[in-house]
């Protein structure tokens, strides 16, 4: 790893931890400081890395500063019940220009995913999920990425890629390795119809705010993301304040938490981001906290993987077969371990996309397919495989 783009942890956060109790989560941390040096990656299997680029957030400057709020949060609170090895990288600071930022993400999270370790990415313009798509183009593989977001950040292929528009870079750009993008939480009158009705052409999924906290309706998306990328400003302003974009309307906090949770808890995630973040506009560091603990709930999740992906072993899931009168018939796995339930899709063994054929999805789509009612999730899904 080329630690030259990563600087240490601020010695302010350390003499704070110094205060705290020696059960505290930061004191089981490997962290990057200046007396210290990189902590070793040995065994390592989340790191945390700040992101100290705002330059292409829309509407939100000075975003990505000051990411020590957040550190100071993070590190008062308790580990859970966990034996996860975590380390705390730094932050990779701005680059001459936005594209070298991107360039230095890109390069930290690959060699990252390499070593099988899973990031979480503190930032930041939103924009920076685009580098985090990138750090994925050397792994060889199609990508699923759900983004917990009020817009969709669509913008067209003329404008410069920002926070509001990097969504069409992902789409349009080459090399193009983006198989699935969903959307939880969008607010439809801050997103145009055209946009709209254009995620539904292509096949992708978006829920409404009203829809989405539901919230086991959409715990199937973040089983189903290997890139899961949050926009504070997804929050109602009075629980996460420190976004120029916020909103009256959005998720609560202890809802954001689950959903934070939801994606740790997923085998398939392997990068997590929270961007936004505007020291200028928090009060008494109330989003700091949340975000600590959106961290925590995240950590918590991957601490609790049960890897029950049905091909696991044939003995760790339940088979069921939903016979349809007017098209083939449905298989569904139920987990053993966990009693989640995925629907398969039937392609060719050759079919670049095989590792999409299991979509992860709810009883209550078992029940649809067995009152003839296809579940939305696999007519997208196979739309997307026979394409």
């Amino acid at each position: 790893m080329n630690q030259e783009f990563l600087s240490p942890v601020k010695d302010s956060v350390l003499v704070h931890l110094d205060l705290q109790s020696s059960l505290c989560l930061g004191n089981t941390l490997r962290i990057h400081t200046q007396q210290k040096g990189f902590p070793d990656l040995e065994n390592v299997q989340i790191a945390i890395i700040g992101v100290d680029e705002g330059r292409n957030s829309e509407n939100n400057f000075g975003c990505g500063e000051n990411l020590h709020f957040i550190r100071t949060k993070l590190y008062e609170l308790y580990p859970g019940n966990w034996n996860t090895q975590i380390a705390d990288l730094g932050n990779i600071l701005k680059g001459k220009s936005v594209q070298d930022t991107y360039f230095a993400v890109s390069e930290v999270i690959t060699d990252l995913l390499k070593q099988n370790i899973t990031p979480i990415i503190i930032g930041g313009g939103h924009d920076i999920t685009y580098a985090n798509y990138r750090a994925y183009d050397s792994l060889e593989q199609t990508v699923n990425i759900a983004t917990v977001d009020s817009r969709f950040d669509l913008g067209t292929l003329n404008d410069q890629l920002t926070s509001h528009s990097y969504l069409s870079k992902i789409i349009m750009q080459e090399p193009n390795n983006l198989f699935n993008f969903s959307n939880v939480g969008y607010q439809t009158y801050f997103n145009s119809q055209e946009e709209i009705q254009l995620l539904d052409q292509l096949f992708f999924d978006a829920y409404r705010l009203g829809e989405a906290k539901e919230l086991e309706n959409i715990e199937p998306v973040f089983r189903n993301a290997d890139i899961v990328s949050i926009d504070i400003g997804s929050i109602r302003k009075s629980e996460a304040p420190a976004n120029s974009n916020a909103s009256p309307n959005g998720f609560y906090g202890d809802e954001i938490c689950a959903i934070s949770r939801y994606a740790g808890i997923s085998d398939k995630v392997s990068s997590f981001g929270i961007y936004e973040y505007n020291s200028k506009h928090d009060d008494h560091c109330q989003t700091a906290h949340l975000i600590a603990q959106m961290i925590w709930y995240f950590i918590e999740g991957v601490s609790s993987r049960v890897k029950d992906y049905p091909f696991s072993g044939r003995e760790n899931y339940q088979k069921f077969t939903v016979l349809l009168e007017e098209d083939d018939p449905l298989t569904f796995y139920k987990s053993h371990k966990s009693g989640r339930w995925w629907i398969e899709i039937n392609i060719l063994s050759s079919n670049k996309n095989k590792r999409h054929a299991l979509v992860p999805c709810t009883y209550s789509d078992y029940v649809d397919a067995t009152k003839q009612i296809t579940p939305e999730r696999w007519y997208k899904a196979m739309r997307k495989l026979v394409s």
